[in-house]
């Protein structure tokens, strides 16, 4: 779950790391009063959106009086900045900026470490300094037993080359940045620019924190994080339900259990769709996971029929902890509960523990909707003919 800036910022204050004093404003009127509140001097308004490139999209204006926070707020609210809407800006106190650095701490999936990125040359997009100073910026693999420590935070101060006045000031930043990552189960935090200030301090000016959803089971106070205004409806009746899945834009929707196998399928599906009329495409990532009861069924069903776009669903799965009988009782059981609710056709196939019995069970159900096939390719080929059929009757 990444968060807006404001959000970012309030996480920081509230791990004690040096930020500048921000409210979010929905309205110019409030962006006004939030420039009053903030003493009624220099702010910096700023777009919230989920993306970069604010500041060159003019996002982000400086506003010396309250009016000129409201008027700023004006020209920003509803501006469209790489595709998102802006419906929020938040009011920041300004800075009077020294110098400006980088820093951030992500996960690095392909090594399983923790990574840390730190330059002296701050305030430009890490990507940009990468390809032009990649000298100036420090990488720095971080044990995940022990994050960015004392220690840690001290060797990348050094090899960054930060000015002795400020080296252990700003490695005590760091150890509490690293903190915001441990303690909130973040996979990224990033600040850029980390500035000191010509009064001598080091601040926070910008933050993006991305959280771990995997994680959100230890972190009751993340649901007041949640932006669902920008959510597919069908994504928020899935979570409802604790389903993994994730909106897509063809017209094959996908069921499996375990996430490599649904993958997978989505694979074979796409490739399928490229032999017949219209090239059908997979609709969804619905992962129901080992316990496919009839209600996971359902619900699961009910949320990919409910979707215009699909044509047909296709249910592929291999019986390993739950045997393809349970799964079959599922399919049953779950087409019996959403009565007229199921009205496109449903490719099974079935493979692993116990599918002779799974398979005998749905051919004795025999559902008018429901087309056993024997292998996974098969089983894609003959959905993606069914979306192509689909496809042209309309």
């Amino acid at each position: 779950m990444d968060l807006y800036e404001y959000q970012a910022r309030d996480l920081f204050e509230a791990h004690g790391v040096p930020v500048l004093g921000g409210i979010v404003a929905r309205t110019p009127a409030e962006a006004s009063a939030a420039a009053h509140e903030l003493g009624g001097g220099l702010v910096v308004v700023k777009a919230q959106v989920k993306v970069g490139g604010r500041g060159k999209a003019g996002g982000v204006k400086l506003a010396r009086t309250p009016q000129e926070a409201a008027d700023a707020a004006s020209q920003i609210l509803g501006m469209d900045i790489k595709g998102h809407t802006v419906e929020a800006v938040m009011v920041a106190q300004g800075a009077d900026i020294e110098q400006e650095f980088y820093f951030s701490m992500l996960l690095d999936r392909a090594q399983r470490t923790y990574l840390a990125l730190c330059s002296v040359e701050g305030g430009m997009e890490i990507e940009q300094l990468a390809e032009e100073r990649p000298e100036v910026l420090v990488r720095r693999t971080l044990d995940p037993r022990t994050g960015l420590d004392a220690e840690a935070a001290a060797a990348i101060v050094a090899e960054a080359g930060f000015p002795e006045d400020i080296a252990d000031e700003v490695a005590g930043v760091l150890v509490l940045l690293g903190g915001v990552y441990a303690a909130e189960d973040a996979t990224l935090v990033e600040v850029n620019p980390l500035v000191k200030t010509r009064q001598g301090r080091i601040v926070a000016l910008d933050g993006k924190v991305s959280l771990d959803e995997n994680a959100d089971f230890r972190h009751p106070s993340w649901g007041a994080l949640r932006d669902d205004s920008k959510a597919d409806p069908l994504e928020l009746r899935a979570r409802a339900k604790g389903l993994n899945y994730v909106k897509l834009d063809g017209q094959v929707g996908i069921i499996g259990n375990g996430a490599g196998l649904v993958m997978s399928t989505l694979d074979v599906v796409a490739y399928a769709g490229e032999d017949v009329p219209g090239r059908p495409r997979p609709a969804n990532f619905l992962d129901i996971g080992g316990g496919a009861s009839a209600q996971v069924m359902a619900d699961g069903l009910d949320i990919i029929l409910s979707d215009p776009q699909v044509s047909v669903v296709f249910v592929n799965v291999f019986g390993g902890i739950t045997a393809c009988s349970e799964v079959a009782k599922g399919i049953r059981e779950a087409l019996t509960q959403l009565g007229n609710r199921a009205s496109k056709p449903i490719v099974v196939r079935l493979d692993g523990n116990a599918v002779d019995v799974g398979r005998a069970i749905l051919a004795e159900y025999a559902h008018p909707l429901v087309t056993q096939v024997a292998t996974m390719d098969e089983a894609a080929a003959a959905a993606a003919q069914l979306a192509s059929a689909a496809m042209e009757g309309k």
